[in-house]
C-alpha cells in the first residue's frame, strides 16, 4: 500500500507541475515550490492523517518528481511519459539504497534518469522499425474495430 501511494504521489508531483507551468503560466521554479510547499505544509501540519513512513517521503518524492515537471514544452514530453517518468522516479526512490546518502543533488539526479530514460525508451521505440510498424498495427485496429 505504501508503494502504491508514494507512486501517485510521484505521478501527481511531475504532472501537476507541468500542467501548472503551461496551464498559469508560472515559472517552473514557481509551480514546483509553490506544490511543493503546499504538499509539505499539509503532511507537516496533518502528522497522523497517513503512516510515519508515508508523511516523511511523500513530501521528498513529491519535490522530487516536481524537477521532472520542469521539463521545457520544447521537448513535447507529453503527460503519459511524465506519468511514466514520476513513476519510475518513485520506483527508484523507494528502492535505493544508501548509494546516494551524501550525494549532492540526489533528488535532482534521480528525475534526470527518470526522465531521461523515459525519454530515451520512448525515442527507441519510434526509431526501430519493427516496433514502429507493430504500433501502426496496433493503432490501426484500435481505431477500426
Amino acid at each position: 500500500m505504501n508503494i502504491l501511494v508514494i507512486a501517485i504521489f510521484g505521478i501527481l508531483g511531475a504532472v501537476a507541475t507541468f500542467y501548472a507551468h503551461h496551464r498559469f503560466n508560472f515559472s517552473t521554479v514557481r509551480a514546483s515550490a509553490m506544490l511543493s510547499l503546499a504538499v509539505a505544509l499539509f503532511f507537516y501540519g496533518f502528522p497522523e492523517l497517513l503512516n510515519a513512513f508515508l508523511t516523511k517521503n511523500i513530501p521528498v518524492v513529491f519535490f522530487g518528481t516536481s524537477f521532472i515537471g520542469m521539463v521545457s514544452a520544447k521537448l513535447k514530453v507529453g503527460y503519459v511519459r511524465l506519468s511514466i517518468a514520476g513513476l519510475i522516479f518513485s520506483l527508484i526512490y523507494l528502492n535505493k539504497s544508501h548509494f546516494f546518502e551524501g550525494f549532492g543533488g540526489a533528488l535532482g539526479a534521480l528525475a534526470f534518469i527518470s526522465l531521461l530514460s523515459t525519454m530515451g525508451f520512448h525515442d527507441l521505440l519510434l526509431r526501430h522499425p519493427k516496433i514502429k510498424n507493430r504500433l501502426g498495427l496496433i493503432r490501426q485496429k484500435r481505431s477500426n474495430p
